[in-house]
């Protein structure tokens, strides 16, 4: 069980330090969790790109000025998700990683993306906000 649970820990914290390198610009950090034949989905988009030098080139090429903020990342074994808000030029976008991963390297994720909304009306007797923290 303990050789599981530091597997487990070691994902985590390459998962965090992929986040970390995307935050800080460090391309060749942030793709070296991805296996070289590694597949990217965007299910709003429908683009799928395969291997690590496309998924590395696609983003490497993004001309907005990007920001990560990771809300957490919970998983176990080979399916991990990271909830985090991409700020571009400024402008937050919530999103949602799945990472499925086979001998410590992702080798498939997909990433769904939404804009905030505003909270209807109707609503607002039955909710409570989120604590600024956590967003």
């Amino acid at each position: 069980m303990s050789s599981a649970v530091d597997g487990e820990a070691d994902i985590r914290a390459r998962i965090q330090q992929h986040w970390e390198a995307s935050e800080s610009g460090d391309l060749d950090a942030e793709h070296a969790i991805y296996a070289a034949d590694a597949i990217l989905d965007y299910p709003q988009s429908g683009e799928r790109f395969k291997g690590r030098s496309k998924i590395q080139a696609q983003r490497g090429g993004h001309p907005a000025e990007r920001h990560f903020t990771i809300r957490r990342i919970l998983g176990r074994g080979e399916l991990w998700v990271s909830e985090c808000v991409i700020t571009y030029d400024g402008v937050p976008t919530f999103s949602v990683s799945v990472m499925e991963i086979t001998d410590g390297l992702v080798t498939h994720e997909t990433q769904y993306f939404a804009d905030p909304f505003p909270a209807a009306p109707g609503r607002a007797a039955l909710a409570e906000p989120i604590p600024a923290r956590e967003r």
